[in-house]
């Protein structure tokens, strides 16, 4: 039996809690159990900490009939003994939803079932939407797939994620889905490793097409692939168990005997080739409809006043004279050929239940060609010719088409947040190869795709580093900006960590991939932008709802204007000098109605959010913020109280020791080797500060120069100078205690030595109460019941924390500090930083009561914390912003991440939300002004005051241009800027 593990950390004084616990631990473990206990494991959402297994695990043990309960955080799963005469499966269920987490009982296995997979995330691009009905069609249709858990569409990007049961629907089913809705369809990427996309150069005939074949058919493990000749795309499923990907690269280069060359291609390239040919098509398009169009246009309006082409066009050619054949045939080709991308999206839109723009501009554009061709055969049997208005058609889906172009070129610049993040990686890199003997023989240039766990890699002055490793050779200064944010240079050195995408300065570094594709830092920001890109704000369903009566609305007032025109013609309501020359009643409401249905522009609703959104989540993550969703972004704009912890957040973080006293009769020296024994147990800063300060004490050490690594280890050459300690135990709030010779130590708050009996003499409680009143926190030592020493500790603020509370002050968010610390030491840094409101001596678990205490009158509450010891409070603020977390972004409790160790991002986070939605509400001011100021212009309200007649060319320009209004008036937000710390106090309530 393989040995279990178990990593435990002990609570702090302050409150800081790490507790990480394997389930192997309790799966290896041989429990017998009698006939009357069972035994389940229970899949948990929700925990983010430790803090949260053991909130979980003291649900559980409290509940009457469970015998034993374990919760793996790292496995998001708790394992249950129980008696089931006494407590059921519901039960256990219902006690972890009550202590605030979702619960799944998972099915007990047995020899005749397969073990449950876990669910995939799966990325398909969507082509053909056009606008929000078409996002709520496809997602309604995906959602009822059999499967399917989560379905989410975004239209600014054409990208679906959906969550699904592999084991009951595959990746083709929800592609074809996707297309039988109507659309285009494509996997991009899932968060299954067993498919990789590979560019094949050096194939040049059918020989080379069958010679890859043949290679591919013989390996191993190999399951599926396909060859496009034309892209010269190798899309290859393999089983990862029995298939490295480097390796089926290397095989297929080495079967060919160098003939081909392999290039893996990066997902997100492919989805940026797709934009540019989906931009190129639309562009192809408009060109060609233009083109077509101008002639139609020049023999309307301008060869009438040229005599010798206007004969030309009024020759009788047959039926018809030459000119209305040649616009009908012209007009033709756009309508059906270039428009047919409008008639197809159209009818997929009614086939499954929705309308949208699509629908609108076939509608007014097949109005005026079938008329137009009525009014031919009409005029060609009675002999009474009509105008016709093939031009107006063809003009419309002109318009359109550009509108549509640069709606495209604008989307894409959306996303340019996650090109530029894409960019970071290099494209290669050097692999070390070694011989058995673990000596570097050589080294070759590979892929940075094809970087498995464990490469040894070269990364030399200037270059990129390719993944995340861990450096074992060299020394050099690492430039981590684009990536933190932070802009000084970090120094590297052996054990020191790594980040895929950061600038290596100036020393070649030898690292160690530790983590790779989706794991790496690089790929998980990634992945938070486009999360956060594809989620809708609340305020987004203000605009789905519109969206799903907006057209039917339109084409309704639209009938109303025909039949209204043209009854009142009839009927003699407005005279007949109003209708244009050679036009008649209908002809004339006609043109009103078609005006109606193509001036209307949902469209410029259903991008009024998301592109907003987009653009401020790039934004964010340019500027070292990465945000989880539109929702944490929406909400952010509304915080009325942000709420700091300080240690760590307000604080620099870096504990010091400042002053040892001691009162027993023992010298310095041995006072401070007992009190580094007795923390030589604790994971707490104050406690690492406690052993640097000793340390340095005996050995006379730089404590610079001390990694964290020497304090955990238990090897003699690093503890050789500490004296044993037995029963160590970590209390929550007050300190630690064990045993040293036989004797008690306890090293913490009054608190502790008062629950012991242990006497604090006058003169020492007076020194106490100097060190907290300037900012230190006094930590007292007892040993075998008598008070012996204290030691003051301090930990700077840092240096923009008073500018940063002023700022959120101006601009009328309330500042709140909360810290596990005593009163006095609590309430003199909060004198130094400004903050009135002040939360001293509170339990990890107290934090979220104190969230919960300011959120009971409706007011939005932001927490700001270090992402770990502050979770259960980030989970349950309504802006939950993590800070310093560069290198630990799966930070699930918090809805901002901030990246770079600096509170002006709190004030960057809150000001980008409410300039966001500034922007945001003013698309939909435009959108709806628009359409409400531009409808009724259009259906001719305001004609018998003004004259004005909005033909349907220029009611269709109207369209087009106010969709494109809306996404470049989101794109100026990519020029925002970060207040700085000298412009922060000119911040005001916007």
């Amino acid at each position: 039996m393989a040995p279990s593990v178990k990593l435990t950390g002990k609570t702090s004084p302050d409150g800081d809690l790490e507790d990480v616990r394997l389930l192997d631990e309790y799966e290896d473990e041989e429990v017998k159990l009698s006939e009357e206990m069972r035994r389940i494991q229970v899949r948990i959402t929700g925990m983010t900490c430790a803090a949260c297994s053991n909130s979980v695990e003291n649900a559980l043990i409290t509940l009457n009939g469970v015998v034993r309960a374990s919760v793996a955080l790292l496995q998001n799963k708790a394992d249950v003994v129980f008696h089931p005469s006494l407590v059921t499966d519901d039960d256990i269920k219902n006690a972890i939803e009550d202590a605030g987490f979702e619960a799944e009982i998972e099915p007990e296995t047995s020899t005749s079932q397969t073990n449950s997979h876990g669910n995939v995330v799966g990325q398909f691009t969507i082509g053909g939407m056009t606008c929000a009905a078409c996002v709520n069609s496809v997602e309604g249709i995906l959602r009822k797939l059999p499967g399917v858990k989560r379905a989410v569409v975004a239209l600014s990007t054409s990208l679906g994620e959906v969550e699904y049961d592999p084991t009951v629907i595959s990746k083709d089913d929800i592609v074809d889905a996707i297309e039988d809705a109507g659309f285009e369809g494509s996997l991009v990427q899932s968060s299954q490793q067993d498919k990789i996309i590979l560019v094949v150069n050096g194939i040049a005939s059918d020989f080379d097409v069958q010679l890859l074949e043949g290679i591919l058919c013989n390996l191993k493990g190999v399951r599926q692939f396909c060859f496009n000749k034309k892209s010269r795309e190798l899309e290859v499923l393999f089983d990862p168990m029995v298939l490295g990907s480097r390796f089926l690269v290397d095989e297929i280069e080495g079967g060919s005997y160098g003939k081909f060359n392999l290039r893996v291609r990066n997902p997100y390239t492919r989805m940026t080739s797709k934009d540019l040919e989906e931009s190129s098509k639309m562009f192809r398009l408009f060109t060609a409809s233009l083109i077509l169009s101008i002639p139609v246009i020049i023999m309307r309006f301008v060869c009438p006043s040229i005599p010798i082409l206007y004969s030309l066009l009024l020759r009788q050619c047959g039926p018809f004279q030459m000119g209305d054949w040649l616009k009908w045939a012209l007009v033709s080709v756009v309508q059906f050929v270039i428009g047919k991308r409008f008639y197809v999206a159209a009818w997929r839109a009614l086939r499954n239940g929705s309308t949208n723009m699509d629908v609108l501009v076939a509608l007014g554009t097949s109005a005026s060609y079938f008329y137009s061709v009525y009014a031919l055969i009409y005029g060609a049997v009675t002999g009474f010719w009509s105008p016709t208005y093939f031009e107006t058609s063809a003009m419309l889906i002109t318009f359109v088409l550009l509108g549509k172009y640069l709606e495209t070129l604008a989307k894409g610049k959306t996303s340019d947040a996650i090109k530029k993040l894409v960019e970071l990686t290099p494209a290669t890199a050097l692999l070390l190869l070694k011989d058995k003997g673990g000596k570097v023989i050589g080294e070759r240039e590979i892929d940075s795709l094809l970087i498995q766990l464990g490469d040894m890699l070269k990364v030399l002055p200037g270059t990129k580093v390719p993944v995340d490793g861990m450096v074992v050779w060299g020394s050099s200064y690492v430039n981590e900006s684009m990536v933190t944010g932070e802009s000084e240079p970090v120094s590297k050195a052996a054990n020191a960590a790594v980040i895929g995408g950061t600038i290596n300065l100036n020393g070649s570094l030898h690292i160690q991939a530790t983590k790779i594709g989706s794991d790496t830092v690089l790929s998980q920001i990634i992945s938070l932008v486009e999360t956060a890109q594809m989620s809708k704000a609340p305020i987004q369903k203000f605009a789905d709802y519109v969206a799903s009566i907006f057209v039917p609305t339109v084409v309704a007032f639209s009938l109303l204007t025909l039949i209204g025109w043209y009854i009142g013609g009839v009927f003699g309501f407005y005279p007949v000098e109003w209708l244009p020359e050679s036009s008649n009643y209908f002809v004339f409401a006609l043109m009103f109605a078609i005006s109606v249905v193509v001036i209307a522009c949902p469209c410029a609703l259903g991008l009024a959010t998301p592109t907003a959104v987009m653009v401020a989540t790039g934004v964010g993550a340019n500027h070292g913020v990465l945000i989880k969703g539109g929702d944490a972004l929406e909400r952010a704009q509304m915080v009325k109280y942000v709420v700091f912890d300080k240690t760590g957040t307000l604080t620099q973080g870096k504990a010091t020791v400042t002053t040892a006293k001691v009162f027993a009769e023992m010298d310095r020296g041995e006072f401070l080797t007992l009190v580094a024994s007795a923390e030589a147990s604790s994971e707490h800063p104050l406690a690492k500060a406690v052993m640097e300060y000793a340390r340095h004490f005996h050995f006379f050490e730089d404590p610079s120069a001390t990694t964290e690594i020497q304090y955990l280890e238990k090897e003699p050459k690093y503890s050789g100078w500490l004296l044993e300690a037995s029963d160590f135990t970590a209390l929550p709030g007050r300190g630690v205690q064990c045993l040293i010779n036989g004797k008690r130590i306890l090293v913490g708050n009054r608190s502790l030595l008062t629950e012991n009996d242990v006497a604090i003499p006058t003169d020492t409680e007076n020194f106490l109460v100097e060190l907290e009143e300037s900012a230190k926190t006094g930590i007292l030592v007892a040993y075998d019941a008598v008070l012996i020493g204290i030691l003051g500790i301090a930990d700077p603020l840092k240096r923009e924390a008073a500018v940063v509370v002023e700022g959120l002050m101006k601009m009328g968010v309330k500042p709140v500090m909360v810290t596990g610390d005593n009163w006095r030491t609590a309430h003199a840094v909060a004198k130094e930083l400004g903050i009135h409101d002040v939360r001293a001596e509170v339990m990890p678990a107290g934090k979220a009561d104190v969230i919960r205490s300011f959120q009971k009158d409706g007011s939005t509450v932001a927490m700001v914390g270090d992402g770990i010891n502050d979770s259960p409070a980030l989970a349950a603020a309504d802006v939950g912003m993590a800070i310093g977390a560069g290198t630990d972004i799966a930070i699930e409790a918090a809805d901002y991440v901030l990246m770079r160790n600096n509170l002006e991002d709190v004030i960057t986070a809150i000001d980008l939300s409410r300039k966001t939605f500034n922007r945001i509400r003013l698309n939909y001011v435009f959108a709806m002004a628009y359409n409400v100021i531009a409808i009724p212009i259009a259906a001719g309200v305001f004609y018998p005051l003004v004259k004005l007649r909005l033909p349907p060319w220029a009611a269709g320009t109207c369209m087009a241009l106010s969709s494109v209004s809306v996404v470049c008036s989101s794109l100026l937000l990519r020029r925002y800027k970060r207040p700085r710390l000298t412009t922060i106090l000119e911040i005001t309530i916007e």
